[in-house]
């Protein structure tokens, strides 16, 4: 889907213009050392509370999504890349200019792409064009501001040995996370697949990843509470952690998000905690300021029970 055309005035676009190089300065730094994601020993943890465009935000163009998630004080987006904000590989210079200074004009960050790019196929021809379509989203984030994709792994085959796929998508996101580092982004590798979203095999897969700029997105699945539980499976892969963290509704009774926030506040984590959010709701924007209300109570929970110890 083509991003609609929205008329900017030229105060928008140029007024700016020492705000859009910091930022595009900034993004490249941060970028490059986003594994550094905790705060120093003296400092109080930085998370922020964004949104991907899942189900809630699906069918919002970019000028709605913007105006929603400003409002609601949900000051970041990954931009899932087939929704209706019409942010794809398929748009020429203008259009990301325009995404770009749409994003800059607002107080709502460009996180970057959502993408399904996945690296386990068997066949070199599907996992050389999984990996092309990797680089264009890279491109594509840098073009709008972004500062990095999101991909998956995301699959065991069967009859292949287990460390035979470990070695190829570790090899396939190192030559990604390569790629990356030349345009100031990042690769955020969410825990996701039937047999790769546990742990111990994420883990697996990152023993092959040496790129600095190649790092776990947390997925808040139900596989993180097996075996020895939420805190062991987190502490597994904690030290390989990207800027993001995907979460469900924070209310859901199934999934321990308390203790989730208490972990990351734990290790001074200072990423994007964004939104995924799956139920009907009959006011998303509603909704989706309860859920930002609730995210900063428990961030404060938090802290104070940190502070009590």
């Amino acid at each position: 889907m083509a991003l609609k055309k929205s008329p900017l005035s030229r105060r928008q676009f140029l007024g700016d213009g020492a705000k859009a190089a910091a930022g595009l300065a900034a993004g490249s730094v941060i970028g490059l050392n986003r594994l550094n994601f905790a705060a120093d020993n003296n400092s109080s943890p930085q998370m922020k509370f964004g949104l991907v465009t899942y189900l809630w935000g699906k069918d919002w163009d970019l000028p709605t999504l913007l105006r929603h998630c400003a409002s609601t004080g949900t000051l970041g987006v990954e931009l899932r890349v087939e929704h209706a904000h019409g942010v794809h590989a398929g748009l020429n210079k203008k259009q990301r200019t325009e995404v770009r200074l749409r994003f800059e004009n607002s107080p709502v960050t460009n996180i970057g792409m959502g993408c399904n790019w996945a690296f386990h196929y068997p066949e070199a021809e599907q996992l050389a064009k999984e990996i092309q379509g990797a680089k264009d989203d890279l491109v594509l984030s840098k073009d709008t501001g972004g500062s990095g994709i999101k991909v998956k792994p995301n699959a065991l085959l069967e009859g292949v040995p287990p460390e035979k796929t470990f070695a190829q998508i570790g090899k396939s996101l190192n030559e990604l996370g390569q790629f990356a580092h030349d345009l100031g982004q990042v690769v955020r590798v969410e825990i996701h697949g039937k047999e790769t979203q546990e742990l111990p095999t994420m883990k697996k897969i990152f023993d092959f990843v040496t790129e600095k700029n190649v790092g776990i997105c947390w997925n808040s699945n139900a596989e993180d509470l097996i075996g020895k539980g939420l805190e062991y499976n987190f502490n597994l892969v904690k030290d390989r952690f990207g800027d993001t963290v995907h979460v469900r509704e924070l209310h859901d009774p199934n999934y321990p998000y308390q203790q989730l926030i208490n972990l990351l506040v734990g290790i001074k984590y200072n990423g994007w905690i964004l939104l995924e959010a799956r139920d009907y709701v009959p006011d998303r924007v509603v909704a989706l300021k309860q859920q930002h209300d609730l995210f900063d109570e428990m961030v404060a929970l938090a802290e104070k029970k940190i502070e009590s110890k």
